[in-house]
């Protein structure tokens, strides 16, 4: 007899907007057909978001996830019709720019296109004209055509995902209130409603602004802010009379006026405005009206005139065909932030079986679906989704003062011209290291990440700088830049300098069973004595690189790992048995980075214990004390020089660095900051996860097979590596040909005149007197010629051979 089947698992979905429906969808697809959708409005427009969208969708983002994302919501949409109407109408869309600043972003922009495969083109204000003819052109300079992006119809779009899911055994229902969910040992068991309780093995709060208020029921932060954003409509205009079919209602791209936070799409025979121009206008998710008490629908709040006021009259400077007219209709319509702007996505460690999709826009919705549907189902998202999970923000960066403060900025910013390293600017400081006080003695500038004020160069070290030839940058690249980078990576391979590393993520792993585990977790070996340090990898079921970390053994049960975000925390602790402990000890820790050809000179006398090369080997650990100060000493470098990093109690921090400084000054120490430390690390080649490799990338095409022991045993990840053929394509080390010419990362690197792939990671390289770039590419041979285009110019590069400096490894392990 054949054994029956598994069941498949019991899951509810909250929400029956447009990632709710796409979520029935692509579950039911991949076999889990046993999918309750609930939602407390009727269906199949129950007064969300997704109720009152204008359905913009476009792809181009600094986001590959998010380009990701929303390429899949199209090529979806675009195969769904509802009654002989599509889902989707590949209007195109248009972006402005009616100023130099934003014609240069909009280079940018087609630049971020051709890394990710979007097709997508600049063109003049003519060009413009003829796209969206009732455009002033005298007040463009050009713009941004993308002819495959376009209009969803997000509540057609949920009908269609709808009827298939439910004929795959799913079912909808409206006018059911969640009230409460219910849990049993840490996981979740069903979810109760005003209609009865709905047992269940996985819940997905995909409630758009009601995220929090489900949140709360399940113990479970969720931090986003509800904000309303002005939608009007013209009353109809002659221009349109008789152009647009009213079955698609739109035959001209959408149309973004970035430059006054504006755009439009065409109704028939009138024109929709969205407007970002106006102040941000919070909604409290607790006290949203209930459907039958709205006036229109829970997410429709009344419009405010005077908001939009400004925006009107520059509507009618770009579009004279307004001169006369008037709106007809407007409300304020509630969606959700974020205080990064990215969606919330992933289960909650917590509550397992509770998952969060939400802060979805409909414009990345399907590609959202599809993530968490492979996620749920596979274990794992084919797409790269750190910087949309729900574990991503630091404990200090969950209160509700900062969610409000920061995604109400978000709202602010959503058409601003944003460099890639600018910081926020409030609230800071939040996080500081025990060293803060002498950074800002010395001059330091801060940028922010994580909520840590991080130095990238100190003005104390400008006299160094006078003396360096370096080429001039263009106004982009020299943003959040200074020449006295130049001065502190010099001092740090001539001398020696101190970096402050206290934000990276300290863990402690103790216990029987901590070798075992981390032996199983990871991909280097680290049956070690103690007092050894490795490098090594964590990945998931299909060998993508989830993380890197350093692991020191400090005792034969006591581990200390250096990690690189909150996730890699959670991923541990996911698999944690009983007899292994996980503890941060970020907060309650600091480290100091002392590099440079002196580093001996300067801790040697500081301890009687060897510093020696014999004594105190590469890649080594020891507990020992500097001066007054015990401080746990690790033989590493990030930046390819002699040095140590020294870790001691945050309450002795100051102590260190004060020691330190003092030590160090007949030998003519710096303080450097994190611009110098990226330019050496990549002269290096040391790769940066998050940023150079992610969970898309197996350790073999990102260059780090070194970290890798086949032989070592079982590991996660192992089988998928051993099934791994030859890579396809591989992190790549290019050398821009012209001294001068520097580029920032994200751009594509084009092959023969086409796009072969993008640029990760880039700086210049002071030591090299080049810029170096790290690039995705198919694997190409050392000496070959790339382009890589840099706001709309080919700049010369080559590919170089690994690694650029010192590849004998000499000044290391001196």
């Amino acid at each position: 007899m054949t054994a029956p089947l598994t069941p498949p698992p019991r899951v509810v979905v909250i929400g029956a907007g447009i990632v709710g429906c796409s979520l029935a969808d692509e579950l039911t697809a991949r076999g889990w057909t046993d999918v309750t959708v609930l939602d407390q409005g009727p269906l199949p427009a129950p007064g969300g978001s997704t109720s009152h969208a204008p359905g913009l969708v476009f792809r181009t983002s600094p986001s590959k996830t998010l380009s990701d994302f929303a390429g899949y919501t199209i090529e979806k949409f675009r195969s769904l019709e509802v009654d002989g109407l599509p889902c989707f109408n590949p209007v195109g869309g248009l972006e402005l720019a009616t100023t130099e600043e934003r014609w240069a972003e909009l280079h940018r922009r087609a630049g971020y296109a051709a890394s990710w495969g979007i097709r997508g083109e600049l063109v003049s204000a003519e060009r413009c004209k003829e796209l969206w003819p009732l455009l002033d052109a005298r007040k463009v300079l050009g713009g941004f055509h993308t002819p495959d992006d376009g209009l969803a119809r997000a509540v057609l779009a949920c009908r269609a995902q709808m009827a298939r899911a439910e004929e795959r055994g799913a079912r909808f229902l409206g006018r059911h209130t969640v009230t409460g969910i219910e849990r049993d040992g840490g996981r979740v068991t069903a979810v109760v409603t005003d209609r009865g309780t709905f047992p269940a093995d996985h819940v997905v709060s995909a409630a758009g602004f009601w995220g929090p208020v489900i949140g709360r029921m399940a113990g479970v932060d969720v931090p986003l802010l509800p904000l309303a954003h002005q939608y009007a409509r013209t009353g109809p205009l002659p221009e349109l009379e008789g152009v647009n079919d009213p079955r698609t209602e739109a035959s001209r791209p959408i149309l973004r006026f970035q430059d006054r936070d504006l755009y439009f799409r065409e109704h028939t025979d009138r024109i929709g405005i969205g407007s970002y121009a106006h102040r941000p206008l919070p909604v409290d998710p607790f006290t949203v009206p209930v459907y039958d008490e709205a006036p229109v629908m829970p997410s429709s709040y009344p419009f405010t005139p005077e908001d939009f006021a400004p925006s009107w009259e520059d509507c009618r400077w770009l579009l004279p065909a307004l001169a006369d007219g008037d709106i007809e209709h407007g409300f304020n319509g509630v969606f959700s932030f974020t205080p990064d702007g990215m969606p919330v996505l992933g289960e909650s460690r917590a509550l397992r079986g509770f998952w969060l999709a939400e802060a979805v826009w409909v414009t990345h919705s399907a590609g959202v679906a599809r993530a968490v549907a492979e996620w749920m189902v596979d274990g794992r998202p084919a797409t790269d989704v750190h910087g949309c999970d729900l574990t991503r923000f630091e404990d200090a960066q969950r209160s509700p003062a900062y969610v409000a403060e920061r995604a109400a900025q978000q709202f602010v910013e959503v058409y601003d011209v944003l460099h890639p390293l600018q910081p926020m600017e409030r609230p800071r400081p939040l996080r500081v290291s025990p060293f803060h006080a002498r950074q800002q003695e010395l001059g330091a500038y801060f940028l922010e990440g994580g909520g840590w004020e991080r130095p990238h160069w100190y003005e104390a070290n400008a006299p160094l700088a006078e003396e360096l030839e370096l080429p001039e940058r263009d106004a982009w690249s020299a943003r959040h830049w200074s020449p006295i980078a130049a001065a502190e990576a010099r001092a740090t391979r001539e001398k020696v300098a101190l970096y402050d590393m206290t934000p990276l993520r300290r863990l402690e792993v103790t216990g029987p069973g901590a070798l075992a585990y981390l032996q199983r977790m990871t991909t280097n070996n680290l049956a070690k004595k103690p007092g050894a340090v490795t490098y090594t990898l964590l990945l998931d079921e299909s060998g993508g690189v989830r993380s890197d970390l350093t692991v020191a053994r400090l005792a034969p049960d006591r581990f200390q790992i250096g990690a690189n975000s909150r996730a890699d925390e959670d991923w541990l602790l996911r698999h944690t048995p009983d007899d292994v402990r996980i503890r941060d000890i970020t907060s309650g820790t600091c480290c100091i980075g002392v590099w440079g050809p002196l580093a001996r000179d300067l801790v040697q006398p500081l301890t009687r214990d060897d510093f020696s090369h014999q004594g105190f080997g590469y890649f080594r650990a020891r507990e020992t004390y500097l001066g007054h100060v015990p401080v746990t000493a690790m033989r590493l470098s990030y930046v390819g020089e002699l040095g140590w990093e020294l870790y001691t109690s945050a309450d002795l921090g100051l102590r260190l660095w004060d020691t330190l400084w003092e030590a160090g000054q007949e030998l003519g120490v710096v303080a450097a900051g994190r611009s110098a430390f990226n330019s050496l690390r990549l002269e290096k080649g040391y790769r940066s996860w998050g940023h150079d490799m992610t969970a898309e990338h197996t350790p073999y095409e990102a260059g780090l097979g070194f970290a890798v022991r086949m032989d070592k045993g079982d590991f996660r990840g192992r089988a998928a590596l051993e099934r791994a053929g030859e890579p396809r394509r591989r992190l790549t080390a290019l050398l821009l040909d012209d001294p001068a010419a520097v580029v920032l990362g994200k751009e594509p690197v084009f092959l023969d005149g086409a796009s072969a792939g993008y640029v990760t990671s880039a700086s210049y390289g002071y030591t090299l007197g080049r810029c170096v770039a790290y690039a995705w590419l198919p694997p190409l041979a050392a000496g070959t010629q790339v382009h890589v285009e840099y706001i709309g110019e080919k700049v010369p590069a080559t590919v170089a051979e690994e690694p650029l400096f010192d590849p004998q490894m000499h000044r290391i392990r001196r």
